[in-house]
């Protein structure tokens, strides 16, 4: 990978399949719940340092470096001036995951970003969470909600987002070279 400064930087190849999702209306299921103690945040403004910390707490096992890459100017500008929300899952004051709408679209709302830290998987919470950012993206009134899921996800993602009224557009096999510098944590078997 070349760098701003046009220097070749280590990096390692990764072989992903992406999956394109889309949902054309709500589930007309009951709301699901979050346990007592657990909230969501709406549209909360991070610095570009907790940005950071968070979006690679909940990545890091996910291979999510396209945001990671990016200068604290680059970002900064992103978080100040792109027509995203981004939302925060809390147990009492303990931050356990969060997720970002993009906004881009009215109509086709992408769900940009969304999982747990590590220590709130297994715990139960995140068809609840998700329910819950679905129901946020749809209270915009879009003709969609989409979503991207990729195979260095959460090996349950996929079926998470089809039980949750999301239908395969596209599958597309993508090769990403990954900077070495990030610390991902990358799968042997996603590895070129």
């Amino acid at each position: 990978m070349i760098t701003d400064l046009g220097l070749l930087e280590p990096v390692t190849r990764m072989q992903v399949q992406v999956t394109f999702m889309r949902m054309d209306r709500l589930p007309a299921t009951p709301v699901l719940a979050l346990p007592p103690g657990w909230v969501l945040d709406d549209d909360v403004h991070l610095s570009v340092s907790q940005y950071r910390t968070l979006h690679f707490g909940v990545g890091r096992n996910c291979c999510w470096w396209m945001r990671q890459v990016l200068s604290d100017k680059a970002l900064a500008h992103l978080l100040a001036t792109a027509p995203i929300k981004v939302g925060l899952l809390r147990e009492h004051e303990h931050i356990r995951g969060f997720y970002e709408l993009n906004l881009g679209d009215p109509q086709n709302i992408n769900l940009a970003y969304f999982g747990l830290l590590p220590e709130a998987i297994g715990l139960g919470v995140g068809r609840a969470f998700l329910d819950g950012v679905l129901r946020r993206a749809w209270a915009y009134g879009p003709q969609s909600v989409r979503v991207n899921t990729c195979t260095a996800d959460h090996p349950r993602a996929l079926s998470l987002y089809r039980q949750m009224g999301f239908e395969v557009i596209r599958r597309v096999d993508e090769e990403w070279d990954v900077p070495d510098r990030l610390g991902l944590d990358i799968p042997a078997h996603l590895r070129c």
